[in-house]
């Protein structure tokens, strides 16, 4: 089968562009990854999925992700969207994440840690029974990754009638910023776009985890999951 066509979006700052296409080759996809200065709309033409990288676009110095969010929403118009409604997953992580609240993509918004310091560890996420999130469906064991941010605290008024929805795709099992419910990734109401503030696109091979010789990790665990479920939507929907 033909891997699916998907592009990267990588802004001024963002780091993780290289993990995240590693991990869609690994899921079958073929990555193109696409600096913010080069978006247009023809560039989601041929691409049945789109990723938005981690990482601190533009420095983060004007609010976490909200250049980058201008770029997105100035550079693709209503490409994006009509992208989104063809059924075509998108993905945010962490300054994507950001990105796509900025953008009006996904409900709430991320302020900063409530203990107010840059963190840097690996979280335990747990997957949502009843989230019409297409990212996450038929997971039933903890995926397993790292955080690095400073502003990764979700935020939302009514996080119960969020997760009512089925919008509440993942969850800390220990909360490691404040986060609302300890809300770690949000989808929008049809599932196909997903933001999340841990990083799954580290930990798509077992070795990755720092825990790997000593029977942590393990494929049960790989954030790698995401990554084929996404791909397998893009390959079902066209």
């Amino acid at each position: 089968m033909r891997p699916v066509p998907t592009v990267v979006v990588a802004g001024p700052g963002t780091n993780r562009d290289r993990d995240v296409a590693l991990a869609l080759e690994l899921a079958g996809a073929a990555p193109r990854v696409v600096p913010a200065s080069e978006l247009e709309p023809r560039v989601l033409e041929d691409a049945r999925l789109a990723v938005v990288a981690g990482g601190f676009s533009y420095a983060d110095s004007l609010g976490a992700g909200r250049m980058l969010a201008l770029d997105l929403t100035m550079r693709l118009g209503d490409a994006l969207q009509r992208f989104v409604e063809r059924g075509r997953p998108v993905l945010g992580i962490c300054n994507g994440f950001q990105v796509l609240t900025q953008a009006g993509l996904l409900p709430g918004a991320l302020g900063h840690n409530d203990h107010g310091r840059f963190d840097c560890r690996w979280v335990e996420l747990e997957p949502v029974a009843g989230s019409v999130s297409v990212w996450t469906a038929g997971i039933g064991d903890d995926v397993h990754c790292p955080i690095a941010h400073g502003e990764g605290r979700y935020v939302h008024p009514e996080p119960d009638a969020l997760a009512a929805r089925g919008q509440v795709a993942l969850r800390y099992r220990s909360n490691p910023n404040g986060s609302a419910a300890d809300i770690a990734g949000v989808c929008d109401p049809t599932g196909v776009v997903l933001g999340l503030m841990p990083h799954p696109e580290n930990h798509v091979v077992e070795r990755q985890h720092p825990g790997h010789r000593r029977g942590g990790g393990g494929a049960p665990h790989l954030g790698s999951r995401l990554f084929a479920n996404g791909v397998a939507h893009a390959e079902a929907n066209g």
